[in-house]
């Protein structure tokens, strides 16, 4: 870019970062709002919901309304899917961009550009990227000092339990170097006692995925506190064993004996790709490999969290999985696989491991590929679960957590806008 061009995106960026810092949450639609007209741009913010299922706008104060975009058929939704600019025209034209915090996916920017010739400019590329980027970490940032961010996700009333569980789970991806993880857990307004954890400290990758007993209040509670003695455990440097030890004893406590909880503790070596974990009464993981589910991981053996004195947790056995580069370890609960059609016919692990084929032959991300996963899943079952379905994939990625923002070095004039934009579906 020319001296002039820095200077007009470092105006426009100290705009958005100036205004943003006393701004609530909800007044950011307004602060990228003039932000942008300093690019000469007009944007639209949208948020995906709590189900990942639409694109949901948020105009700033005074602007048109808009109609949401459905993920799975339209532009929005493509450049959602695939981490990717995707340029649309018709009344105006201009390009969607993915907002992510890191490679976490938030929403969509719909960018309007003032001069039909800008986006076909080499410098457009990298004010995309910049102002995507900055509004995703923004967004991020502001969210928890208000409820205006959640209140346009949530397109139904949540229960109590939904809310006590969610403010507890991390982000639902996240990738470093050599390492990508993402995590779904369904349904988002209902959920009774599904739970899922990870971490990076030194090196390792530390998972956790937790089903508890109970469907109600009482069940989310008991997933509380598993995962809340494995965090205290896992950040004082416990190891498997004993880390395990403390959620047994946590779980039987809360549950007095008659409440339980199952999971899978995991520890990757993002060095090595050794994959060391215990199974406390949980579906098996399974290792996808160049495209295919190449094993289930049945090793690390223990007994439910919480039977009281039926396991000595300090002399369980780990097992131990060495993994190859790009491998990916799925972790799942058994409302994924015991979901049941009208028929009664069970979602199962073939299933599992065919959308799993699937969407590593397309080369799909983790994310979409979770995602895609968690929404056969309702649709086997008719939109409504009978049981929590959770998800966790994490891929020891060899480089691959760069490709989550590959979109960002295609072309934007390769990419070509085949209708108008508003929310009308992409034929293919």
């Amino acid at each position: 870019m020319t001296s002039r061009d820095d200077g007009v995106l470092l105006r426009a960026l100290t705009i958005l970062l100036d205004r943003a810092h006393l701004a609530s949450p909800g007044q950011l639609p307004d602060v990228l709002a003039v932000a942008a007209r300093e690019l000469g741009w007009e944007v639209l913010l949208h948020l995906v919901d709590h189900d990942q299922r639409v694109l949901l706008p948020l105009p700033p104060a005074g602007g048109e309304p808009s109609r949401p975009q459905v993920i799975d058929t339209t532009l929005a939704g493509r450049a959602f899917r695939g981490v990717e600019p995707v340029k649309w025209s018709g009344v105006g034209q201009g390009v969607w961009l993915p907002v992510l915090d890191g490679t976490d996916r938030l929403g969509v920017l719909k960018v309007t550009v003032t001069d039909p010739a800008a986006s076909d400019r080499e410098e457009f590329r990298d004010r995309c990227r910049l102002f995507a980027h900055l509004t995703g970490h923004l967004l991020t940032a502001k969210t928890s000092y208000g409820d205006a961010l959640n209140r346009v996700q949530r397109l139904q009333h949540r229960s109590v339990a939904t809310e006590l569980l969610w403010q507890l789970l991390p982000p639902l991806t996240f990738a470093c170097e050599g390492l990508v993880v993402a995590g779904v857990l369904q349904p988002t307004y209902a959920v009774a006692a599904d739970a899922f954890d990870y971490s990076v400290v030194d090196d390792v990758a530390h998972l956790a995925l937790f089903d508890a007993t109970g469907h109600d209040l009482a069940g989310t509670l008991l997933a509380a506190v598993a995962l809340s003695a494995y965090r205290n455990r896992r950040r004082e440097g416990a190891g498997l064993r004993e880390t395990a030890g403390t959620v047994d004893r946590y779980v039987a406590e809360q549950g007095a004996g008659e409440k339980f909880a199952t999971g899978v503790l995991g520890q990757l070596d993002l060095a090595t790709g050794r994959f060391r974990y215990l199974n406390a009464g949980h579906p098996a993981p399974l290792v996808v490999r160049r495209g295919k589910v190449v094993k289930e991981l049945t090793g690390g053996h223990r007994v439910l969290f919480g039977l009281p004195d039926a396991w000595d947790a300090v002399e369980a056995e780990v097992g131990e999985e060495v993994l190859e580069p790009d491998d990916c370890v799925v972790l799942y609960t058994d409302g994924i696989v015991e979901a049941r059609g009208a028929d009664g016919e069970l979602f199962g692990v073939e299933r599992l491991t065919d959308h799993l084929e699937r969407c590593a032959a397309a080369a799909l991300p983790a994310p979409e590929t979770i995602r895609r996963i968690v929404q056969a899943v309702l649709g086997h079952q008719g939109g409504v679960l009978q049981d929590d379905a959770t998800i966790l994939m994490a891929q020891w990625a060899s480089g691959a957590e760069r490709a989550m923002q590959s979109g960002w070095t295609t072309d934007l004039q390769q990419l070509t806008p085949p209708h108008p934009p508003g929310g009308e579906p992409l034929r293919r």
